[in-house]
């Protein structure tokens, strides 16, 4: 099963490129579904059909659907609300306050990425393909699970949900079993399932994978550069770079101010179509622009047929080297001349600016304005960071033992 992501700056046509990969797999008989999470809900535009928040068949093998993030909020995320504002009352503090702690930023989002896990799952498509908001709401949706898992566990820790009577002496219960307690760490537990699940699904780059869209204009390629770096920081696969509404060059026995302005144009399109390619490993596409405005499954076929030709658009791209890893420099990795690198493939990253911090058992990696906290593995826990280098697209932190914590052999 594969889940493919589209997204791109808004307007640059990734709900019509979803819509039409969809389409294109399904009349290649393998069945297919096609969601929207954005806002907008404009895929229905697309396929020209009425979508509900339920997937319904467009013609066979394809299947379509809006995600309600409204519904999802109110049946999903509801009561658990409700249990962990009970919780802080208990604990003293003020009812307004805790109604603002219990509202997570971006819930209905991850929400809507939850069900798209939920409808992957169910195994009854072989291809889900997502229709995603904006690149900035995107990358927002996609740091989510991890973002959301670590504010869970600061505020009500796992060792602590495993002792539950810790919850009920909190909001001064009385009753370590009682049921309202039990019901608030099952939903608890539940959430950080959920969340294990998305991280789980979204760092599979086999099974999971995004598509960026843009036009061939400088400052959507710029964004998109930003893009490719940030989903790698967050440890996301990107398989492909469509780059929609090329501009043929016309015939050079075409004159006149329609034809200067049209090989113009084309010529600065190929420019920006030359800077993408440099864009580490990741594969370019292009498609032709339309005379009309793709849409209707015969039009989004057309598009398709463009875009693959005789690929397979469900084919995950080729796998190189993972976007974080650790590997030993010196010594023994036991002694305390041992030194490490803590490696992150991030593209582009020179091009923006590029700032570290160790917090406790994590280390901050900033990248222009996106940052991801990352959970360091044991044996650097017990190291002090002492150096970093950019080696190509790979940001290379150095760790060295700390005397006070580590234990030679």
């Amino acid at each position: 099963m594969r889940v493919v992501l589209f997204t791109g700056k808004g307007g640059v046509g990734k709900t019509t490129l979803a819509a039409a990969t969809a389409a294109h797999l399904a009349r290649s008989g393998r069945k297919a579904l096609v969601v929207s999470t954005d806002p907008a809900h404009s895929l229905g535009d697309a396929l020209e059909a009425e979508l509900t928040g339920e997937p319904t068949e467009i013609e066979s093998g394809l299947f379509a659907a809006h995600i309600d993030t409204r519904a999802l909020l109110d049946s999903s995320w509801g009561q658990l609300q409700g249990h962990l504002r009970t919780v802080l009352a208990g604990a003293g503090v003020d009812e307004l306050v805790a109604d603002e702690l219990t509202v997570l930023p971006g819930i209905e989002d991850l929400l809507a990425l939850g069900e798209v896990r939920r409808l992957a799952e169910t195994g009854l498509w072989e291809v889900v393909v997502v229709d995603c908001g904006p690149t900035a709401e995107t990358l927002r949706l996609l740091g989510l699970p991890e973002a959301i898992s670590g504010y869970i566990e600061r505020l009500f820790p796992s060792h602590r949900r495993a002792v539950r009577g810790l919850l009920a002496g909190l909001a001064g219960a009385g009753k370590a079993d009682g049921p309202g307690w039990d019901a608030t760490v099952d939903a608890l537990d539940a959430l950080a399932e959920q969340l294990a699940g998305l991280r789980v699904m979204l760092g599979d780059h086999t099974r999971t994978s995004i598509r960026l869209v843009l036009t061939p204009e400088r400052v959507v390629a710029a964004e998109t550069r930003r893009t490719v770096t940030a989903l790698a920081l967050h440890g996301l696969a990107v398989d492909g770079i469509v780059v929609n509404r090329v501009v043929p060059g016309p015939p050079p026995s075409l004159r006149g101010p329609a034809a200067r302005w049209l090989r113009e144009r084309h010529d600065e399109q190929q420019s920006v179509l030359a800077d993408l390619d440099g864009l580490g490993e990741v594969p370019l596409r292009a498609v032709d622009h339309t005379a009309a405005e793709p849409t209707g499954i015969p039009a989004l076929l057309e598009v398709a047929a463009n875009l693959y030709g005789d690929t397979d658009p469900a084919a995950p791209g080729e796998q190189g080297p993972p976007l974080l890893h650790v590997r030993r420099t010196a010594g023994s990795g036991t002694s305390r001349d041992s030194e490490f690198e803590l490696v992150l493939r991030l593209p582009g990253a020179a091009d923006g600016a590029l700032d570290l911090a160790r917090v406790g058992d994590e280390l901050a990696v900033a990248v222009g304005p996106v940052r991801r906290m990352v959970a360091l593995p044991s044996v650097l826990r017990r190291c002090g960071v002492t150096g970093a280098r950019l080696d190509g697209d790979d940001l290379c932190v150095v760790f060295t033992p700390d005397p006070a914590l580590w234990i030679s052999r």
